[in-house]
């Protein structure tokens, strides 16, 4: 009797064992939307609306993978900086199979046109910081002379990507309030008019950050498509940190809001 157990009992093991064997493990999708920013508050609504299945963490920085308004979504924040925004773009195209990369968060406005919670769809950018500072100056220089055209020093966003941030964009906040145009990119919080208009007339911009280009730069190199979606949380002028303070997280939302429409759009 004893016996006839011990085998029951072992047939019943190995039976389980079979049919966990053969139970298939849930897929992973074959490809991800890369949703990067450079502070918590610009990815803060997008994490309250993902359904998150795991956090990565590479080089202490997390990578929150799962779905987004039902599209397959990895979401981090980078860092502020070009050096931070490059490791952290550089870790999830190795880490992950990347479809395209939106970069979501705020600037400061650099366009006459454009007002605080205005929204800007990168058209390309630009390293408004890289060149020669000599005795004479500081002379602009390429930071990679491979890049497209002759001087190398414009990134270029993938067009239908940028099409689909400015229809999103418009839902979101109004065609009034919306630009497409070029995006300056530097180590610095730029709060200084007279630097403004320089950038306003060397590089005919609409808005400045610290990000963007390093992340266009990673992306061209990996050859993964990518737009920058930027909200003005101030004109960059001498005002610039009060203006933050009062809508940094509001223009951050709002840029958020954008990306789930691209979302919802079926992020083509």
């Amino acid at each position: 009797m004893i016996k006839r157990l011990t085998a029951l009992l072992l047939v019943c093991v190995m039976f389980s064992a079979l049919v966990c064997g053969c139970a298939k493990k849930p897929e992973e999708p074959t490809e991800y939307i890369g949703i990067i920013s450079a502070m918590d508050n610009e990815i803060d609504l997008l994490l309250k609306e993902a359904v998150i299945d795991r956090v990565d963490t590479v080089a202490d920085v997390k990578y929150h993978v799962g779905s987004l308004h039902g599209q397959p979504v990895v979401i981090t924040r980078a860092g502020i900086g070009k050096i931070r925004a490059a490791s952290a773009a550089t870790a999830m195209m190795i880490k992950y199979p990347i479809s395209k990369v939106i970069f979501t968060g705020i600037a400061g406005g650099v366009a006459d046109e454009t007002q605080v919670l205005d929204e800007i769809i990168a058209t390309r950018l630009v390293e408004h910081d890289y060149g020669i500072l000599s005795n004479d100056g500081f002379e602009w220089r390429s930071g990679d002379p491979g890049f497209g055209n002759e001087a190398g020093v414009y990134y270029d966003c993938d067009p239908q990507l940028v099409q689909l941030a400015y229809d999103a964009a418009v839902e979101v906040v109004g065609e009034n309030h919306v630009f497409r145009g070029t995006v300056a990119t530097g180590d610095q919080f730029i709060a200084n008019s007279e630097y403004v208009q320089k950038l306003r007339s060397d590089y005919d911009c609409c808005a400045c950050e610290m990000e963007g280009a390093a992340v266009a730069v990673v992306c061209i190199k990996y050859k993964i498509p990518f737009v920058v979606i930027r909200a003005l949380s101030d004109k960059a002028d001498g005002n610039a940190h009060e203006s933050y303070e009062n809508f940094g997280d509001t223009a951050a939302d709002n840029s958020s809001r954008i990306v789930i429409k691209m979302l919802d759009a079926g992020g083509k």
